[in-house]
């Protein structure tokens, strides 16, 4: 396990300096505003004097009370600030703070932004609320998830809200180097629901070409084959033919080059179209080995393959942990909790974990002080 520390680098962090102020809440904004906290920005994060972003309260499981394991996946690297937006001096001071920050990220339900004065004319939904399914509904995705006899489901984490708080991340970024060229910031728009649609890529190309609706496939793959999972002796094995000379590879190393001399399954396009036989002959012959022992097979051949894992599992393997994909995190009170650990990895400017999740508003005199220049000890509100 690998406990994260401080920037090691001389350099200083990527974000070093800037200032981002989150009013944002639950996942899709919480994300991108972590990730830019990773980066090295000093993120506040302004919540409501009691209740706080209502993932505070989303368990359990809880790290602490107040701290939900669902806040604290997407809430470190972030100072806590308590103030209550229907109050007018609490809402002045957001103002200053805004005024003083190089980001705002914020996703308030329908007519908050007008009520605060800055609010933008959008489209026919409005006034709609979203939450990840809903548009995951709305917007495509259940629809083409699930098996091919059974009903529409939701993918397992909430996609399209990680889908969005990383475009939105990227889309940051990017208007900050814009204003370092210009001189001029901009207003960024994201929805989860044109999130959502742009994520269909080849379906959505699919469909768009053929007019055909596409059906569920469950963990095969419309245009691909074999590019799904097969039950091995003890569980099921991914096996990805990406192309002909996987495909080759593959009938070698299972013992069966009989299926590569098929007229039948030359190519790609051929095994699509005689998919069910294909499929049923390789079925055949994962069934006599375990999964260990066929991703031994594969793996050596060059074959793209992998177990279908539990959490448990995935948290104990090598990769990810030689990877620092766990990492221990160190609470304000000297405790510590497991977290997911930073998937980029910079050479000269590496990202860390500096701060826990923050208590509910366990850094409001500190930042009015820090970025307002107020007196330590004074409460707003």
């Amino acid at each position: 396990m690998q406990a994260m520390t401080d920037n090691p680098s001389s350099q200083p962090d990527a974000l070093h300096g800037v200032r981002v102020l989150d009013l944002s809440r639950v996942l899709a904004g919480p994300y991108c505003s972590m990730m830019l906290g990773d980066l090295g920005a000093d993120v506040v994060k302004v919540e409501q004097p009691g209740t706080g972003d209502e993932t505070r309260q989303w368990g359990p499981p809880f790290v602490a009370p107040g701290l939900s394991a669902y806040f604290v996946s997407v809430n470190r690297n972030k100072r806590s600030v308590a103030l209550d937006l229907k109050v007018p001096r609490d809402l002045e001071v957001v103002r200053a703070l805004a005024a003083k920050a190089d980001v705002l990220v914020e996703n308030f339900s329908p007519g908050t932004a007008d009520r605060l004065g800055v609010g933008y004319a959008d489209g026919p939904y409005h006034q709609r609320p979203g939450y990840d399914l809903v548009v995951s509904a709305v917007g495509g995705l259940m629809g083409i998830t699930g098996e091919p006899d059974g009903p529409p489901v939701k993918v397992g984490v909430a996609i399209t809200d990680v889908c969005t708080g990383l475009s939105a991340h990227g889309a940051i970024c990017a208007a900050l180097y814009a204003r370092d060229r210009t001189g001029v910031g901009q207003r960024i728009e994201l929805s989860l629901l044109e999130t959502q649609v742009s994520v269909l890529v080849n379906v959505a190309a699919s469909f768009l070409a053929s007019g055909v609706e596409p059906r569920r496939w469950g963990t095969a793959h419309e245009t691909i084959v074999p590019y799904q999972a097969f039950e091995t002796a003890d569980g099921p094995l991914i096996v990805a033919v990406g192309n002909d000379q996987i495909w080759l590879r593959f009938c070698r190393a299972i013992g069966r080059s009989n299926l590569a001399q098929d007229p039948r399954f030359a190519t790609n396009p051929l095994r699509v179209q005689h998919r069910e036989a294909c499929v049923s002959a390789i079925a055949r012959v994962l069934k006599t080995r375990t999964r260990e022992a066929w991703t031994g097979v594969l793996g050596e051949a060059g074959v793209p393959c992998g177990p279908i894992n539990s959490l448990g599992e995935v948290f104990s393997d090598p990769q990810v942990l030689h990877r620092g994909m766990l990492i221990d995190v160190r609470s304000a009170d000297g405790s510590t909790y497991k977290a997911v650990g930073l998937p980029v990895k910079y050479g000269g400017t590496p990202a860390s974990v500096t701060r826990p999740a923050p208590r509910l508003g366990e850094h409001t005199e500190e930042v009015i002080a820090e970025w307002l220049g107020g007196a330590p000890g004074a409460r707003v509100g």
